[in-house]
């Protein structure tokens, strides 16, 4: 089997519930994701609860002046992070900021989330999403960031805006019949590597299931052609 690709949110403001899907998880993770609900909830005790049974991705997505994000960054690496998000809309200075301070941390710049499509773009004053994602992914890396965080159908033209050595952390991944809940932009786990992301960030068709561990590994069984 090669590398593991799967990073599983935990997606819940339960800390006992947080504790018991990362140790179920864990055996079949490459990194186990806090994100907003978490964090909010609990803090870095959400953080130091996962990372008890596997790498951390803390998913803040930081958005804001280069002086605070470099601040939060910071104290995410006080928390031995893995990996760290930021917004690519944020600006070269404000991605150079958090990479500078937290310099063992993989820093991933988000292009444009995977709830948004071209009518959505449009609303917000952007370009659409097939322009607009591989030139924040551009931006991202020439800033310091490690890789970048875009759909599965943007990844061919990531991957030419960035080059080879550029992490690609893929979210909207659905295992096939499942709910796309309110994600426009998804891909099956077994596209998406195909198309060169090199890690799936699947949230709901895990930690929904009745048996996690049996959804993880069912997702890895398609990404491995087992």
């Amino acid at each position: 089997m090669g590398v593991n690709p799967l990073i599983v949110a935990l997606d819940t403001a339960d800390l006992g519930e947080l504790e018991g899907l990362a140790g179920t998880l864990a055996p079949h993770v490459a990194y186990l994701k806090v994100g907003l609900e978490a964090f909010a909830a609990h803090g870095p005790t959400a953080v130091s609860v996962a990372g008890r049974h596997a790498p951390v991705f803390l998913d803040l997505k930081l958005h804001d002046i280069p002086h605070t994000v470099a601040a939060a960054a910071a104290a995410a690496a006080r928390l031995e992070v893995g990996m760290l998000t930021v917004h690519a809309s944020g600006g070269p200075a404000m991605i150079a900021a958090a990479a500078k301070v937290a310099p063992d941390v993989v820093v991933l710049g988000v292009t444009v989330l995977t709830s948004l499509d071209d009518s959505a773009m449009t609303a917000v004053g952007q370009r659409p999403v097939a322009e607009q994602v591989p030139r924040l992914a551009a931006l991202a890396i020439h800033a310091g960031a490690r890789g970048v965080v875009c759909a599965a159908g943007d990844v061919e033209a990531v991957r030419a805006a960035v080059g080879p050595d550029a992490l690609l952390v893929v979210p909207g991944i659905r295992p096939q019949g499942a709910d796309p809940g309110d994600q426009v932009r998804v891909a099956s786990p077994g596209a998406a590597i195909t198309a060169g992301a090199d890690y799936l960030v699947v949230g709901r068709p895990v930690i929904a299931s009745p048996d996690p561990a049996a959804a993880a590994r069912a997702i890895l069984a398609e990404v491995h052609g087992g």
